[in-house]
């Protein structure tokens, strides 16, 4: 196999370790809008890869990339559900977050090495970015619209006991 295709799927499993490994350690942590919308952000220097040239897919690749991630970015947004606990917002642990992002993974992985043998794998590599981004952009706007919902209803007391977890009772009177 070619070191040009093997290196990007290490990078892959790498990746998605370490994006396991950071989705279970913020469910530990109150969520807030700021975890929410900088990872997109910070991805978004990603798109400097297309000043060199050799990387940039043609449009009907960009929209068929843009197209897999976001429907890609289904599963993640179903399993990403938020929960109010001890007065805070948190994202709730998900089993089935680690088999799709592990199957997603996969799926990405095999999709690379079958196309790696018709397009180059610059190319290949900025559509396999443009893929990411386009899932993981719908599902942090998603979890924005998720997280306020829940943050209203954190601050409106007539909701608060239909969706408080870990909370003490209110007392009787």
């Amino acid at each position: 196999m070619d070191n040009l295709l093997l290196i990007p799927i290490v990078l892959a499993f790498v990746m998605g370790g370490i994006a396991l490994l950071v989705r279970m350690k913020a469910a530990k942590k109150p969520a807030s809008l700021k975890k929410i919308i900088l990872p997109p952000i910070f991805m978004s220097t990603g798109f400097l890869m297309f000043l060199y040239e050799p990387t940039r897919p043609d449009s009907l690749q960009v929209a068929e990339a843009l197209a897999v991630g976001m429907l890609f970015s289904i599963f993640l947004i179903v399993t990403s559900k938020f929960e109010i606990r001890d007065g805070h917002i948190y994202l709730q642990r998900s089993k089935a977050f680690m088999f799709i992002l592990m199957g997603l993974l996969v799926i990405r992985i095999a999709v690379r090495a079958f196309l790696g043998q018709s397009i180059n794998p610059e190319e290949l590599s900025g559509m396999f970015f443009l893929l990411a981004y386009g899932m993981i952009l719908p599902w942090r706007i998603a979890m924005l619209f998720s997280y306020r919902r829940v943050e209203k209803q954190l601050h409106d007391p007539e909701h608060k006991s239909i969706i408080t977890v870990n909370q003490e009772p209110a007392p009787n009177k």
